[in-house]
């Protein structure tokens, strides 16, 4: 596999959803619509938080999430049971933006290494690790675009 085309992959995958973001009116961001158990927000932070930890993570780096951050956006969670408010909108973002540079950076020439951990997804190397990230957020992709369909729903 390539590795300029897996980084400009994951590159391309994170701008289509920024600019679904994008489309999200302020005061829709923290909505949730009938049918769905989470908000455009908290599919911004699931995908920032849990590329953090299966990139990274998984492949021996430091995560730079704040641990926080899992009890907000980890596997499992929801708004629903939040007890405090969480990230900012803006701050999400930014940590968004940022990532994919991180990741070409930290991960350039490392495809084929073997990964530090054991995992769910049976992947053996970071390339096979990456490839299973942008999978990831691109079915989160495809949820904010049913959330942004069902937000602006006209009654």
């Amino acid at each position: 596999m390539r590795e300029e085309f897996v980084f400009s992959l994951i590159t391309r995958t994170r701008d289509k959803l920024l600019k679904q973001a994008e489309q999200c009116p302020e005061q829709l961001r923290s909505t949730i619509p009938e049918g769905f158990n989470n908000s455009i927000l908290w599919q911004m932070g699931h995908v920032l938080t849990v590329t953090d930890a299966l990139v990274f993570g998984m492949s021996g780096h430091p995560i730079e999430c704040p641990t926080t951050y899992r009890s907000f956006f980890g596997n499992g969670t929801k708004p629903a049971d939040w007890t405090e408010a969480p990230p900012a909108w803006d701050t999400i973002l930014e940590q968004l933006k940022a990532q994919p540079n991180r990741v070409q950076a930290v991960l350039s020439g490392k495809l084929s290494q073997g990964i530090a951990k054991e995992n769910f997804m049976k992947a053996e190397t970071i390339g096979e690790l990456l490839a299973f990230h942008v999978m990831h957020e691109s079915t989160h992709s495809g949820m904010v675009s049913g959330l942004l369909k069902a937000l602006n729903r006209k009654p």
